[in-house]
């Protein structure tokens, strides 16, 4: 009899614990698949019969709930799918409101798919839970939700490579658990929020290659977890704030292909954890300052088409290692500094200068 017992609670164990699946987040699936078309490889096609949890491809459950926890489709990816065929996905279509239907979300990547396009639904800032949104490498336009400050727990917001447009909205500074921030490639205009620098926990801020103006905010600097900062091929003005030398971990700035102007803050230079910084293409103005040492390591400077005048840092010289400078089309004086730093360097890192003290 102890036996049988045993056997009897063994086998309802299971059957109390497995949660039935949702009705409401099987339709939001399936209206989702409805406006989109995947012609290659029909991976939409598995999303069949009533089990959403089981082979629904790129589709992820909470074990204990059964509720929708992740959407994960890759049009770039490892999957054998995209690898045996030798080419990567292509998906139209627009991204269906319904998927703010599955408030258990926390992961939604609909990514590299060439040619979704429409807006991005509004509604997806009401996902209480989504810690990952990524939408990299569509048509997507329209502008980002204006509510997006609202998803704080968001820790990686990636809309590159698409063609939003408007400005970035002033919420997006609430979002103090995010620590990798993509927008670059768009068509986003308008100033950077002046108090970006509530984002404390990001470690990447790309901006570069939109239409952004105003100035630099200084407030940058108190992302203290900042390591890579891109504002490439903008519409930036003004000059670089001394603050952003001050950073303890940023190791690449990209500033160049803007209207910067002033001088290079010393800071900037004397920073021995920044290894690449790029302030080409701009209107930057005085003297290189003078303030490199035996710790200094850049794999990349490049200072070229500025109004920079002078001679060279006589100090850059004691440089550790300098992998590529590129100081041309300025108002330089001189040559390029000798040693063992600057040997594999040709005349072209200085050509194009002419000498303005």
């Amino acid at each position: 009899m102890k036996n049988f017992l045993s056997i009897f609670i063994f086998l309802i164990i299971p059957i109390s614990t497995v949660h039935s699946i949702s009705p409401a987040d099987r339709s939001a699936l399936l209206d989702f698949k409805s406006g989109l078309n995947e012609p290659y490889f029909k991976l939409l096609d598995t999303w069949t019969g009533d089990n959403y949890c089981n082979n629904w491809y790129g589709i992820t459950c909470d074990p204990t709930t059964s509720r929708v926890e992740s959407i994960s489709l890759r049009g770039e990816s490892e999957d054998p799918i995209f690898e045996k065929s030798g080419r990567s996905g292509y998906m139209t279509g627009t991204l269906s409101p319904s998927l703010c239907h599955l408030d258990s979300l926390t992961t939604l990547v609909v990514a590299d798919w060439k040619a979704i396009s429409g807006e991005i639904p509004s509604c997806i800032t009401s996902l209480p839970r989504l810690r990952i949104l990524d939408l990299v490498g569509n048509k997507l336009s329209g502008q980002i939700p204006s509510n997006i400050g609202s998803l704080n727990r968001l820790t990686v917001l990636n809309l590159a490579d698409n063609q939003l447009s408007g400005s970035i909205p002033s919420s997006i500074v609430n979002l103090g658990s995010l620590k990798h921030l993509d927008v670059s490639n768009n068509q986003i205009t308008g100033s950077i929020p002046s108090d970006i620098g509530n984002m404390k926990m990001m470690s990447r801020a790309l901006l570069n290659k939109n239409q952004l103006s105003g100035s630099i905010p200084g407030s940058f600097a108190n992302i203290r977890r900042l390591a890579d900062l891109d504002l490439s091929t903008n519409g930036l003005t003004g000059s670089i704030p001394a603050q952003l030398g001050q950073m303890p971990v940023l190791s690449t700035l990209n500033l160049d292909g803007n209207q910067l102007s002033g001088q290079i803050p010393d800071t900037l230079l004397s920073n021995t954890g920044l290894n690449i910084v790029n302030l080409s293409h701009n209107n930057l103005d005085g003297y290189i300052p003078d303030v490199f040492g035996s710790k200094t390591y850049f794999t990349g400077l490049d200072l070229s088409y500025n109004n920079l005048k002078g001679s060279i840092p006589k100090s850059l010289s004691m440089a550790r290692y300098v992998g590529h400078v590129d100081l041309s089309h300025n108002h330089l004086c001189g040559a390029m500094p000798s040693g063992i730093a600057f040997d594999h360097l040709d005349a072209s890192s200085f050509v194009n200068n002419d000498c303005r003290m």
